[in-house]
């Protein structure tokens, strides 16, 4: 089922974490955020929205590491009712992404967060507070696809180029769309 992320406070303080990335070591936010200002998407293996923005999420995050902005993926959804999210295949997916992969097992970081789909990105600046809350674009079909919009080679990079005006010291457009996507997997209580 399709959910659309909540608007959220800006300036609101990222919550540190330490997960275990796909390179099989714990990793902290304060370790891998950028100089200048850092991206937590929350994203899964599975999902046809997350799979659809992945290579325009890696083509942005390949251009915003010479501006200083790191990103950061984490997968939050229950494995064991979704396999496909399992660890051992975040790994296979992952070997040549340009940023870590992180796995959120207990799904605290998630709630942390208030991360409700995926993808849900949120752009923080360098002091590592909320910027933006939103959507990557505006293009959630894969290319190709009869429903999408205009080509992807046109589409405004809303993430990216809110990224970019937070590397410049700038804040981003008021003007935030929300993330849409797939649930969260919670794990039942």
């Amino acid at each position: 089922m399709a959910v659309e992320s909540p608007a959220t406070r800006l300036g609101a303080a990222a919550p540190d974490f330490e997960l275990r990335g796909t390179d099989g070591r714990m990793h902290s936010l304060h370790e891998l955020r950028g100089a200048r200002g850092t991206v937590v998407a929350f994203i899964c293996n599975h999902c046809p929205y997350v799979q659809a923005v992945l290579p325009r999420l890696l083509r942005d995050a390949r251009a915003l590491a010479p501006l200083g902005v790191h990103v950061i993926a984490i997968n939050p959804n229950d494995a064991e009712a979704y396999p496909e999210d399992r660890y051992a295949r975040m790994v296979e997916i992952a070997r040549d992404w340009p940023f870590p992969y992180l796995h959120d097992e207990t799904q605290q970081v998630a709630r942390a967060y208030d991360a409700v789909c995926t993808p849900d990105f949120f752009g923080y600046d360098a002091a590592l507070r909320l910027r933006y809350r939103g959507r990557l674009d505006d293009q959630r079909k894969p290319p190709g696809d009869a429903g999408r919009k205009q080509p992807v080679d046109t589409a405004p990079r809303e993430l990216f180029e809110a990224m970019q005006r937070i590397a410049n010291g700038q804040l981003p457009l008021p003007l935030q769309y929300p993330s849409m996507g797939c649930s969260i997997k919670w794990r039942m209580a």
